[in-house]
């Protein structure tokens, strides 16, 4: 049996997300070449709502991509049946550009470290910044969110689980804990 704690509401995401888009358009000074890269899977939807976000601020929106990973992984060997979906980056995109990757979770790492090596096969940016949704702790590698949505101290065996309503159905971030005497 698990226990689960609510982090984030619907309302406490569309918070955090405005935040993150006014922290981007401030720290750049505008939207001029910045670029927002989601990872896919739910790092898509953020990046996509983080630009509507800087476009109700600055009045337009900053181009936006989506980026798969699944080549990239340095775990593709315990995960052999993972479909990797379609990446949507140009050279225009990357090259001499402020690249925001976008995702909900950051964790150990290893995911932002695949992100960071795909992005540099498509170009050279000017600088990498990283937005995250969840900042849960436990870095295996020595990277750092740029904007964060919300820390969550957790331990290693506690789970953060984002549902959003592109990929869901429901917007929504919750701690899922094992149970005492639970195995699983």
């Amino acid at each position: 049996m698990k226990n689960i704690a609510l982090l984030l509401d619907s309302d406490a995401i569309r918070r955090a997300l405005m935040r993150i888009a006014h922290e981007i358009v401030e720290r750049n000074h505008g939207l001029d070449g910045v670029s927002l890269v989601g990872i896919r899977r739910r790092g898509v939807p953020l990046a996509k709502r983080v630009a509507a976000n800087i476009a109700l601020i600055e009045g337009a929106a900053p181009p936006t991509g989506v980026l798969d990973i699944g080549l990239y992984r340095d775990d593709r060997e315990q995960r052999p049946f993972s479909a990797i979906d379609a990446t949507s980056l140009n050279p225009g995109l990357i090259n001499g550009r402020v690249v925001v990757l976008v995702d909900d979770v950051l964790f150990t790492g290893r995911t932002v470290r695949a992100a960071m090596d795909a992005v540099s096969d498509f170009g050279r940016p000017q600088a990498i910044q990283l937005a995250v949704l969840i900042d849960r702790g436990h870095r295996e590698l020595p990277i750092r969110a740029d904007y964060v949505g919300k820390n969550v101290p957790t331990a290693r065996a506690e789970q953060v689980r984002v549902e959003l309503e592109e990929v869901d159905g429901a917007d929504q971030v919750y701690l899922e804990r094992a149970s005492e005497g639970d195995e699983s």
